[in-house]
């Protein structure tokens, strides 16, 4: 048996498949989920993440919000057929406390962002992080070799990436940060090879009773299948947190131009872009295989 790994897990929830990425990490049999913040954070959004966490047995840990008073519902109409109403509840902490009082209580905090990275504004300037896993930014036909690139981005050496530009000074930041030991980023072109469809969902349902958090993820996307497949961004990007080893690395150094993000290969910068995944072995560990 692997030690478990500590994880704070940083999300936004217009996209269904960062709630599924709670359901995981949240049961998950490699993983000690210690708190979850999030983006904006309204009432709504909190409650949602308390009705998960409490769905998964995984009550009480610290949930945090970048802005506790935000009226705005950011929560999808998706949600609430998969998952029924929920109650709303304002968060008691802003994300930057959350996120600065896991760093100093777990030494090897991997912290995983699947959104715009504004809740790490107000990082303490003193503390280390262990390890960061995003899900973001660009790997270009400079990095990506012929035989792994998408059609969709032949030719680009840019894109522009959501995650990263909901707050691109920050994004830059943490990249250029020396007191983050090792950055792994899973890539927007390997996010848009791994799909969910009616194969994969095939696949999962003799593993769909593993766990409370995979009994969710089969449910959802059991309603989701009815419209359309699903990209797994930010499950992907899990993954790369729980078995790297299954992942193509290149180190580069990121760059922002014209709002686009892309990469270039660059020693010792301990920042790491995905190339490619073992796919197969992707969807094992997403079981808890």
């Amino acid at each position: 048996m692997q030690e478990k790994i500590d994880v704070l897990f940083d999300m936004e929830s217009n996209d269904p498949d960062d709630v599924m990425t709670l359901c995981m990490l949240s049961t998950h049999p490699r993983v000690n989920l210690r708190a979850v913040t999030c983006m904006p954070g309204g009432a709504e959004q909190v409650g949602l993440i308390h009705d998960v966490l409490k769905r998964t047995e995984h009550e009480p840990i610290p949930v945090g919000a970048c802005n506790p008073d935000f009226e705005k519902n950011c929560v999808s109409g998706f949600h609430h057929k998969w998952l029924g109403n929920w109650k709303a509840i304002k968060a008691e902490q802003k994300g930057y406390e959350v996120i600065n009082e896991m760093i100093q209580k777990y030494p090897k905090l991997n912290i995983l962002t699947g959104g715009p990275l504004k809740n790490f504004r107000h990082l303490d300037p003193a503390l280390k992080i262990h390890r960061w896993v995003g899900q973001g930014g660009f790997a270009g036909d400079n990095i990506v070799p012929p035989s792994l690139r998408l059609a969709k981005f032949a030719g680009m050496k840019t894109c522009p990436t959501f995650n990263f530009n909901g707050d691109p000074k920050t994004a830059l930041k943490l990249l250029e940060s020396p007191n983050i030991q090792t950055r792994h980023l899973v890539s927007k072109n390997l996010c848009h090879g791994v799909v969910y469809n009616r194969k994969v969902h095939e696949w999962m349902h003799p593993h769909r009773d593993r766990s409370a958090g995979v009994q969710l993820i089969y449910k959802g996307m059991d309603k989701y299948l009815a419209r359309k497949e699903k990209k797994f961004h930010d499950p992907l990007a899990a993954c790369a947190l729980i078995e790297p080893e299954i992942f193509k690395f290149k180190e580069v150094e990121l760059y922002r131009s014209g709002g686009k993000w892309g990469s270039r290969e660059q020693e010792d910068s301990r920042t790491f872009i995905s190339v490619s995944v073992n796919e197969p072995r992707f969807w094992e560990v997403l079981v808890g295989l």
